[in-house]
């Protein structure tokens, strides 16, 4: 797969033939003391990139992640019907692209077997980031379960920090978000900069509908998880969320009763 660099109006960029360490090929290193920032010029770029691939199917989204950044590309997912979809086209795309999942010790069973569904039916093994402490390690340090008593200390201390500690080793990644899913995320553009994690942050089904998703699972018997048959149509860790309502929002079930709505993980401000 050629690894050529364009400017946002699809032109060869100068000093870009290293794709595969940066887009531009002119940005700083990474640095061990935190996310990198992006020079003036790699922004432009990544603007000039979202707006060309604004109406461009995932598909085409991803083969472009892919000759940009592969193999410092990387893709988080909690395993949501948009990860699952997303995973059946990288199959087909570049299944050596690092997938990950932020195990925090709370997550479903349903949700751990359905890794093992992806695995046999994509040869795709998502590999589980931990945090250093298991959660009775964890529970004992702060007296018992934070989920209960700081909950975005706990999304702090079990996603987002292991969400660090993977980009500290790839330039760009991908995720599963959906325009239409929340206020917070109505705004995520198909290519930007995500601050929080110094890396690309490529959305390749940001315009996509929650329709659009659960069309392609079931005209492609893509895998999904058995608990969205149960009233779950969002997916976290098992102490925070609950099933939803008739006529609830998708996400109502997340953090219910609280007015967290975000781990943290996307969030509109860290995005450029």
């Amino acid at each position: 797969m050629s690894s050529k660099i364009t400017d946002g109006m699809g032109r060869p960029m100068l000093g870009a033939g290293l794709a595969q360490a940066n887009c531009l090929g002119s940005a700083a290193p990474r640095a061990e003391s935190g996310p990198r920032s992006p020079t003036p010029e790699e922004l432009e770029s990544l603007r000039g990139h979202s707006v060309r691939l604004e109406n461009a199917a995932p598909e085409e989204i991803i083969a472009w992640a892919v000759e940009a950044y592969f193999p410092k590309l990387t893709m988080a997912t909690a395993f949501g019907p948009e990860g699952c979809v997303i995973l059946s086209m990288l199959a087909k795309i570049e299944p050596r692209v690092y997938v990950f999942n932020l195990d925090t010790g709370y997550q479903f069973p349903e949700t751990l077997d359905l890794r093992e569904r992806i695995a046999e039916k994509y040869g795709i093994v998502v590999d589980l980031q931990r945090p250093e402490l298991s959660v009775e390690e964890y529970e004992t340090r702060h007296g018992g379960p934070v989920y209960q008593t700081d909950p975005d200390r706990c999304c702090r201390d079990r996603k987002i920090s292991v969400l660090h500690r993977v980009a500290r080793n790839h330039f760009a990644w991908m995720s599963g978000i959906r325009r239409d899913q929340s206020a917070q995320r109505a705004g995520a553009p198909i290519v930007g900069w995500d601050k929080k994690f110094g890396l690309v942050k490529i959305s390749p089904l940001a315009n996509w509908n929650r329709n659009d998703v659960w069309k392609r699972i079931l005209d492609e018997d893509i895998p999904y998880n058995v608990l969205h048959d149960r009233g779950y149509p969002s997916i976290g860790c098992w102490p925070c969320t609950r099933s939803v309502l008739c006529g609830e929002d998708e996400r109502a079930g997340r953090w219910s009763g609280t007015a967290k709505t975000e781990c943290g993980l996307h969030t509109a401000e860290d995005e450029k």
